[in-house]
């Protein structure tokens, strides 16, 4: 009894002390920076037992190792992701943020080491990945499972996840404040003062212990000095700023093309599929000396994460030939590493490849005006923020990562333009997803400022509105309504006319308003200070809550009334703040039964199953139709997981319409394939 009286104390102290919330958020930070260590460690380890020590004993593979070594790694990548943690597969980022959004920051402790364990060997065998995707990706998990072992609120866990993610960064790039700016800009989506203070506090204590072990150095080393030669060059930044957004955005595609291409081959077992990317990135490293005349020796400049080359391209020690070669190279490297389901970041990688765009145009525009142009290698550095801008849709990240990471503040002019120019085109192209995002909205999870927004497009109106409101007549006295203000509590009451139609909503900010201008409230008719219909923001019941709450924000109002189509005078209902809670809620439960329905599934008959998406045509059986009225329809062994109307995706129900041109995500029994799509299509 004494012993459960002490754990409930410890648990309330860290739970509701804010000296508390800093020691946890210190642990945090102190526990990442021991795993950025140790991480690194790892992948010196494998990197020298794949090309020192297998090289020694075996002298005879000669330039083969380079297609055995990342093989063999793929191989044992590909198993301990299947085996142990799925959640490690890719570049780890994708995952924090829909546990953040979806999970309350709930991560596996299992995944941490997984994740720790593939990734290290994954680079260190020669992947072409980042290390900071993991160790944000092990940061994150570190924070999480801190959190869940001192029964700790969501939101604190949440808070505990972006401290991890922060340290990640922070230890691995010695950048603590990059480290602060990924966490609140990209993990949580928001900037607030309660989340900023923990978030430092475990950035600080985990750079400290990289300082301790590897040194207080910038992550790249540049010997030149950057700055503006002549203002002409600010007419070059604008070009490389688009170029560097299509570089991105090809980025962004090819990797989940690549993804796409190995997920559909169904003949080979996921776990193998690491392997066989490996194979294929030993072939481009045998091949591409011979077709491009770059030559290597013990390891290819394409592998790992390739921190040397973008030095030599900030130093201004490549040519044009060379720089353009390893830009697709790397470009190429990176998708089958992660496409064919290795472990790492996509950080690095996009480092590497705008540093090489950056080197390419510098020394396009040399040739052309040689006089106005910056010194070797600044714009190797801007094309890193902007490629890396492009990809994440980070910004100010990419700013601040890019002083720290060089230690060099003397261009932020060129710097700051290009990485908005690129932002703005990026997003335009990619529709406001990005390398992290997009990843998500794949499965169906929209995030917006770390929230999942989309969701909100599966629940109706008519489900979740409130049918108890309040009513006043439009000719009224002030007095009556604030009378019934003050005895109901109420913001806000819905106006009608002598009809008994819609006329206006009439709120306490308008009564206050018309109090403070000396209004007679006996003699003033609420038709005279409420907001009438045609100023009025509506909803319809058969709209998505998702819109309701569009409008709702667009204005800052509490409450919209919910109208008849047929009628637009008949007031159905009103939709409250609460109702959007309620209407999340109802959300999360819909995704958690198909979630479950899903891993049934798997669990009942794991390899007979195929998940496909079709295109229901004008003439299909089912258009027209409710989801509860095609049920009969569709096979047995059949499962509706998603709708996308108007690129958007739904979460169906059973008075979902189903209309011509809607996508469905179905599962369905690899029998049963045909007669589907005769059905749908």
């Amino acid at each position: 009894m004494e012993r459960e009286k002490m754990k409930n104390k410890f648990e309330k102290f860290f739970s509701t002390s804010n000296v508390g919330s800093i020691i946890i958020a210190l642990l945090v930070g102190l526990g990442t920076g021991v795993g950025a260590v140790i991480f690194r460690y790892l992948i010196t380890f494998f990197e020298f037992v794949g090309y020192s020590w297998i090289p020694a004993k075996f002298p005879s593979l000669g330039n083969l190792t380079v297609v055995i070594v990342p093989a063999v790694g793929g191989l044992v990548v590909g198993l301990l992701i299947y085996n142990f943690a799925q959640e490690a597969k890719g570049h780890g980022v994708p995952e924090v943020m829909e546990a953040v959004a979806l999970h309350g920051g709930k991560i596996r402790p299992v995944v941490a080491l997984v994740k720790s364990l593939a990734s290290a060997i994954s680079i260190g065998s020669g992947g072409s990945v980042g290390r900071e995707g993991p160790i944000v990706q092990i940061g994150s998990s570190i924070g999480s499972t801190l959190g869940q072992k001192l029964h700790l609120s969501d939101e604190k866990i949440r808070i505990l996840v972006a401290c991890g993610a922060a340290g990640g960064i922070a230890a691995t790039f010695n950048a603590p404040i990059a480290g602060v700016i990924f966490a609140l800009e990209i993990i949580l989506g928001e900037f607030s003062v309660r989340h900023f203070s923990l978030v430092v506090i475990s950035s600080v204590a985990s750079s400290i212990v990289g300082q301790v072990v590897f040194g207080d150095i910038p992550a790249f080393l540049i010997p030149v000095e950057y700055g503006i030669t002549s203002l002409w060059e600010f007419a070059f930044y604008p070009v490389l700023s688009i170029l560097a957004a299509l570089l991105g955005v090809l980025f962004v595609k090819s990797l989940y093309w690549a993804e796409d291409l190995f997920g559909d081959w169904k003949a080979v077992p996921e776990w193998l599929k690491p392997m066989i990317g490996g194979i294929l990135l030993g072939g481009v490293a045998l091949l591409y000396p011979i077709l491009t005349g770059i030559h290597w020796e013990g390891l290819p400049q394409i592998y790992n994460v390739g921190y040397d080359l973008i030095e030599d391209a900030l130093a201004g020690n490549l040519v044009l030939g060379v720089a353009l070669a390893l830009l697709f190279l790397k470009l190429l490297a990176t998708i089958l590493t992660l496409g064919s389901g290795g472990s790492g970041g996509v950080f690095a990688p996009s480092l590497f490849m705008g540093a090489m765009l950056g080197t390419v145009f510098e020394l396009g525009v040399r040739k052309i005006f040689p006089d106005v142009i910056a010194p070797p290698g600044a714009y190797a550095l801007i094309g890193m923020a902007a490629t890396f801008t492009a990809a994440a849709h980070a910004p100010i990240t990419a700013v601040i990562i890019l002083f720290e990471l060089t230690g060099d503040y003397r261009i932020i002019l060129p710097l700051m333009l290009t990485v908005v120019i690129t932002t703005i085109v990026s997003q335009q192209l990619l529709k406001g997803e990005s390398i992290y995002t997009l990843k998500l909205s794949r499965r169906g999870v929209h995030l917006s400022r770390g929230r999942d927004v989309d969701i909100l497009e599966g629940v109706l109106v008519k489900e979740v509105m409130s049918h108890d409101y309040n009513v006043i007549s439009m000719n009224d006295t002030l007095s009556n309504l604030s009378i019934l203000l003050n005895q109901t509590s109420s913001h806000g009451v819905v106006v009608l006319d002598e009809k008994g139609k819609l006329f206006g909503v009439v709120t306490v900010s308008d009564l206050r308003n018309a109090i403070s201008s000396n209004f007679d409230l006996d003699e003033t008719k609420v038709k005279d200070v409420a907001t009438k219909r045609a100023d009025l923001l509506i909803t319809y019941p058969d709209e998505t809550i998702g819109q309701a709450l569009y409008r709702m924000g667009s204005r800052g109002l509490g409450r919209l009334p919910v109208i008849s189509r047929e009628d637009p005078g008949i007031v159905l209902g009103l939709v409250r703040r609460q109702n959007i809670i309620r209407a999340y809620h109802l959300a999360l439960t819909r995704r958690s039964e198909i979630t479950n329905k899903m891993k049934q599934l798997e669990l009942d008959m794991e390899d007979h199953f195929e998940v496909i998406h079709l295109l229901v045509n004008e003439d299909s059986a089912i258009a027209g139709k409710k989801v509860s009225e095609i049920a009969r329809l569709l096979p047995e062994d059949s499962l509706l997981i998603s709708i996308k109307q108007d690129g958007r995706g739904v979460i169906p129900h059973g008075s979902t319409l189903i209309s011509p041109n809607d996508y469905l995500t179905i599962i369905v029994n690899e029998d049963d394939v045909e007669n589907l799509k005769e059905i749908i299509i």
